[in-house]
């Protein structure tokens, strides 16, 4: 039997890992590469562009270890920058207009 003590940075489900990493929405938008805590070290993780809130990624073998080693699985979270100075508002005011009349899917 092992015990285990709780970290923030993950949740356990079987011998997967579930991690959850903040990316920007042009980040999303156009495709990133960002940096994931894994047990054994960062590691440098691909953003597809494209990817919604919520969009599951798979590290293979990455997860709890063991004679097979679980996967960690990196659910993205899009977080939205505050503007806090003019100049950010004002790009957040083009972006809207650029993408006027633009419906969600």
């Amino acid at each position: 039997e092992v015990v285990y003590r709780p970290d923030s940075r993950y949740q356990l489900e079987g011998r997967n890992l579930i991690t959850h990493v903040a990316i920007t929405p042009w980040q999303a938008a156009l495709g990133a590469t960002v940096t994931v805590p894994t047990m054994s070290g960062d590691v440098e993780l691909k953003i597809p562009a494209g990817s919604d809130s919520g969009r599951k990624l798979r590290l293979r073998g990455r997860g709890w270890p063991g004679a097979t080693a679980g996967d960690q699985i990196v659910a993205i979270d899009i977080r939205i920058p505050l503007p806090t100075t003019d100049a950010q508002k004002e790009a957040y005011e083009n972006l809207s207009k650029s993408f006027e009349g633009k419906a969600q899917d």
